[in-house]
Order: structure tokens, then C-alpha cells, then sequence
């Protein structure tokens, strides 16, 4: 039984019932909005795996809705399927730009809305396990920019997070100061080769026992052992 739940945002009833059912009937758990501010809440609260919403909605509009859920750190990751009457090439890439991942128009075919539903769900699965990196007890899930070690999430900073993942993605190789100030800074950044030891040193103390896995190769810079 696919314990999977998705969030339907439909202000047509028929519309709503239809789409639910289906899902059901595939073995999803359903959600339920029928305008854009309650969408906007229930999403939050239940972060469901994946997100049919309907464009022409009360309150807040699908595409508002899309843009506040891609911004929000919680919900970000949840993939969007934009489900609307209208047909114009405008909207499909303006629901495209704000981070929709698939689109389909009514009057619909609910095998082919399941069949969709399928595909993205299996590519975001795909995705979230090629942007997790896991060494030991350590664990990065890139897109998100949580870290956990033994399970316990560790609250970085940007620059920390940075940091690690520039020393995890090359471990073994030895990376200058010079090289980690490019990469958690940026190029055009003016600091010195000490702000890289000072960040490092409170990297390595709240990652606890695996902090020691990032080494100091004295007169080079550091590495993450291998």
C-alpha cells in the first residue's frame, strides 16, 4: 500500500471529488484544499509528497501559491503538478518558471493525471536520493541544506554548510585555503586565509565526532577523509 500523501487544491468539487477518488483508488492518501490560503497551510503542516493544484483559485491564485511554496524553506523540495482550464503557451511556462513540474489542462483524463502524478513522483525520488550524500553517520541533504549526524540534525550556517560539502565532494583531496574561500565565498570575496580556519574550527565542533574526518594538512589547508 503506498503510503505516499498528496495535496489536491481545487476550488470545483467535481473536480476535487474525481481527482481524490483516483488517487485513492492508486492507494495515495489524500489532502484536500479548495482555495490557495488553505493550500498554502496545509502543505506546511503535512509537507505531502506531491502537490495537484488547480491555477484559477480563491484567495491566493495557483501561481502565488507555487511562488510562496518554492520559497519556503519547508516546502520547496514538494514537486507541483499545475492542473487549470486554461491553454495558452503563457501560462504552462509561466506555471514552468515558478517551479511547477508538470502541467495538464482540463478537461483531462484521470489515467493520464495518474499516469503523471507517477512520473513525477518517481523522478523526485530519483533526485532526493542523488542529493543525498551520506559518509558514516554523517548525512547532506544538498537541496534542502540540512545536515545530520547519527540522525541528529546539525544546524550549519551557509558558509558551514559550504564548507562541507566542498570537503565531502572531494574527499581525500587536499583544498586550499584559497580553494574553500572561493567555494563558500565566492571569487570576488576580499578576506583573509584565517577566516577559513576560524569557520572550520566551529564546523568541526558541531559536527562532534565525525568533525574529525575534516583534517588540517598543515602548510596546504584541509581534507575530508576518506
Amino acid at each position: 500500500m503506498n503510503q505516499e500523501s498528496i495535496l489536491v487544491v481545487d476550488d470545483e468539487k467535481d473536480i476535487l471529488d474525481l481527482v481524490s477518488y483516483n488517487l485513492e483508488e492508486e492507494g495515495f492518501k489524500v489532502l484536500k484544499a479548495t482555495d490557495g490560503a488553505t493550500a498554502l497551510k496545509k502543505a506546511q503542516a503535512e509537507t505531502p509528497s506531491l502537490i495537484i493544484l488547480d491555477l484559477m483559485l480563491p484567495k491566493l491564485s495557483g501561481t502565488e501559491v507555487c511562488k510562496m511554496l518554492k520559497k519556503n524553506e519547508r516546502t520547496m523540495h514538494i514537486p507541483v503538478i499545475m492542473l487549470t482550464a486554461k491553454t495558452d503557451e503563457i501560462d504552462r511556462v509561466l506555471g514552468f518558471e515558478l517551479g511547477a513540474d508538470d502541467y495538464v489542462t482540463k478537461p483531462f483524463s484521470p489515467r493520464e493525471l495518474m499516469l503523471r502524478v507517477k512520473a513525477v513522483l518517481k523522478r523526485s525520488r530519483e533526485e532526493e536520493q542523488r542529493d543525498i550524500i551520506a559518509v558514516h553517520s554523517l548525512k547532506i541533504d544538498v537541496p534542502k541544506h540540512l545536515v545530520w549526524v547519527e540522525n541528529e540534525l546539525v544546524t550549519l550556517t551557509l558558509t558551514e554548510f559550504k564548507l562541507l560539502l566542498t570537503l565531502v565532494k572531494q574527499q581525500g583531496k587536499v583544498l586550499t585555503r584559497d580553494a574553500l574561500l572561493d567555494a563558500a565565498w565566492g571569487d570576488d570575496y576580499v578576506g583573509f586565509d584565517r577566516t577559513v580556519d576560524t569557520h572550520v574550527r566551529r564546523l568541526r565542533a558541531k559536527l562532534g565526532h565525525m568533525g574529525a574526518h575534516v583534517e588540517t594538512i598543515r602548510g596546504l589547508g584541509y581534507r575530508f577523509k576518506e
